[in-house]
């Protein structure tokens, strides 16, 4: 009786044993399966850049530089069971602490985390454009220059080479890393029809411009001063030019035309430059903007006051301000004002 008994406490023990190592088996499993089986180095988030063609040990060997890894035999064993073969390319960051199943699936479904990218109103060029642009993507600068200067793609949204910084509106926006050419124009023109609104287009029907032209507006003006109190009357004397059909004579276009933009004063040998951003010698607005302007420059233009001013010169306190005028002997005082207070000064250009 009494080895009938010890025999099945032994029995007992031995389940109980198998049990606990079971027990531990699993919570070993859970812990490594759903909360951590990496653990960053210096306990902090890190994010990687997963090209196309990577491998599951390349990407394991970036990981393992900044991560400690509990368990590699719990990994390969989860790896799989959940058929991991090869990582989606993209932009990943992973917090300090992270557990297998959710690191394989963001990789092999491509959960990547999106990028931000953002450019303000100082963008002048295409190139400088494409440069912003594509800074944190995996997307090359020359690749989306190509875009910008493509008529033939670009017509589609019913622009071209000149025009196509319009479509880029400056803020800051939320993409994925590995975006393509096609989708990041396509984000562009849905954030561009949601800025572009009826309330907006309508402003500028009844201004008698189209939104880009609106912005080539709004993009001399930038280019003129960055005084928010004068920008709406510059809005409205360049707007009264354009309806009178009279030379823009934009002293910014001509830095553009030169490819100068840190040119201190305007020459007459500048003023002859040939190209169609001259606006001393060719009539109407210049094929494209000189920037990209600020949404709020835009809505200066939509809503610039009603004025008669055709002239504006800069002021001879150069304060930052300028002197308007709605004749041209007005304007011509306030110019010989302004030359003599510039012949005082040294200028290297």
């Amino acid at each position: 009786m009494l080895k009938k008994r010890y025999i099945l406490r032994t029995i007992l023990i031995v389940i109980g044993i198998f049990a606990l190592l079971a027990c531990a088996f699993v919570a070993e499993q859970y812990y490594r399966w759903h909360i951590c089986n990496f653990h960053a180095l210096d306990g902090e988030p890190h994010s990687y850049d997963i090209y196309p063609g990577a491998t599951t040990d390349s990407v394991l060997k970036l990981l393992s530089a900044d991560y400690e890894i509990s368990s590699e035999t719990d990994l390969n064993l989860h790896m799989r069971f959940l058929v991991f073969n090869h990582p989606e390319p993209g932009h990943y960051i992973f917090p300090a602490q992270i557990g297998d199943r959710e690191l394989i699936e963001r990789l092999k479904y491509g959960y990547q985390t999106p990028v931000r990218i953002t450019w303000n109103n100082f963008v002048r060029t295409r190139e400088d454009l494409a440069g912003k642009v594509t800074r944190h993507l995996m997307m090359d600068s020359l690749t989306l220059l190509q875009y910008l200067e493509d008529d033939a793609f670009l017509s589609q949204y019913g622009l071209n080479k000149e025009t196509s910084r319009c479509l880029f509106i400056p803020n800051t926006y939320e993409v994925y890393w590995n975006i393509t050419p096609e989708q990041l124009f396509n984000r562009m023109q849905k954030e561009y029809d949601i800025f572009w609104n009826e309330t907006r287009r309508a402003k500028a029907d009844s201004i008698g411009l189209t939104p880009v032209e609106i912005a080539i507006v709004a993009s001399i003006v930038e280019g003129e001063s960055h005084n928010k109190n004068e920008m709406p009357i510059i809005a409205s004397l360049y707007l009264n030019r354009v309806h009178k059909g009279m030379l823009l004579q934009a002293c910014p276009t001509i830095k553009y035309a030169v490819g100068d933009f840190k040119l201190k004063r305007i020459l007459y040998r500048h003023l002859t430059v040939d190209s169609p951003y001259n606006t001393y010698i060719n009539p109407g607005l210049p094929p494209g903007p000189i920037r990209c302007p600020a949404p709020a420059t835009i809505d200066m233009v939509l809503n610039a006051p009603k004025t008669d001013y055709l002239f504006m010169c800069a002021s001879p306190e150069l304060n930052n301000t300028h002197i308007f005028s709605s004749s041209y002997s007005g304007h011509a005082a306030a110019a010989h004002q302004y030359r003599h207070t510039m012949d005082t000064i040294h200028w290297d250009k």
